[in-house]
């Protein structure tokens, strides 16, 4: 199972991790940590030396109810790090977390390597159509609505099953525009309670029926940090185990803030498999 970024083969049969940089003001853990060129580099190169595949950049917070970011806006504070970055770490993997086909085109073309979509295309008719030309990897998110109203769609009859034809959907419209690599994320968070987000974690490995690579983003997230009754703050451990359970059920990357943490899972993980 591989993935082609800039040409080169990424090979997941030993899953990847992939560090994650908040460039917004607002993002329910981070915001506003990494907002001057020192202290992005900074984290840029904890989280490589930390064994990071993959740094992924976003710059509009999918938080809930999150504010809303202009196009504009969103390119304005992206580009510059993309570049930042690149200009110090050339080999970086950059992952670009938009929902946007105009802000994926500016990403790649500035020498990000992958989309990280959370709404697969839903959030912007042209998105599809823009990777197919790109052609560089994409990860399809599944959610309901927008940031701004996807806690009030949280309604299923059979939660898993309606997310499997979601899927199955969204890479027939894929593969009919040519797009190569796809890379699946149940969008843990987003327009599921509490309850769900566990069901789906439970039955994680019915996603392999997809036969696509699945990433898992449950890092400091809130149903870890709400149901241990404390905060993101203190939801690191909370985030191993369930990442621990995720490589267990098939997922060939984890998107986490804590990548030492991580990459430790999946050490311990191909240990067991061995």
């Amino acid at each position: 199972m591989t993935i082609n970024c800039k040409g080169n083969l990424i090979d997941l049969t030993s899953p990847k991790v992939m560090g994650i940089l908040n460039i917004t003001p607002n993002s329910f853990f981070d915001g506003g940590k990494y907002s001057d060129e020192n202290s992005i580099l900074q984290q840029v190169e904890k989280m490589l030396i930390d064994g990071a595949t993959f740094i992924d950049v976003g710059a509009y917070s999918s938080k809930p109810n999150a504010e809303f970011v202009s196009e504009n806006e969103e390119i304005s504070r992206l580009i510059p790090v993309i570049e930042l970055i690149l200009k110090n770490f050339p080999e970086t993997l950059i992952s670009v977390d938009t929902f946007r086909a105009t802000v994926a085109k500016k990403a790649i073309e500035n020498g990000a390597c992958i989309i990280n979509d959370i709404s697969a295309g839903s959030l912007d008719e042209d998105m599809m159509q823009t990777l197919a030309k790109l052609q560089v990897p994409y990860i399809m998110m599944h959610m309901k609505g927008n940031p701004q109203t996807m806690q009030s769609l949280a309604q299923y009859e059979n939660i898993v099953k309606e997310m499997l034809f979601y899927f199955s959907e969204k890479v027939v419209q894929a593969r009919s525009l040519g797009i190569n690599d796809l890379i699946i994320d149940p969008g843990f968070g987003f327009a599921k309670t509490l309850e769900q987000n566990f069901e789906v974690m439970n039955k994680l490995e019915l996603f392999q029926m997809l036969e696509l690579p699945l990433l898992v983003g449950v890092s400091r997230k809130s149903m870890i940090y709400k149901t241990l009754e404390t905060s993101a703050e203190f939801a690191l451990n909370g985030t191993t185990v369930l990442n621990t359970i995720a490589l267990q059920k098939g997922a060939k990357i984890l998107r986490v803030h804590d990548v030492k943490e991580a990459m430790e899972c999946v050490k311990l993980c191909n240990s067991l498999i061995g």
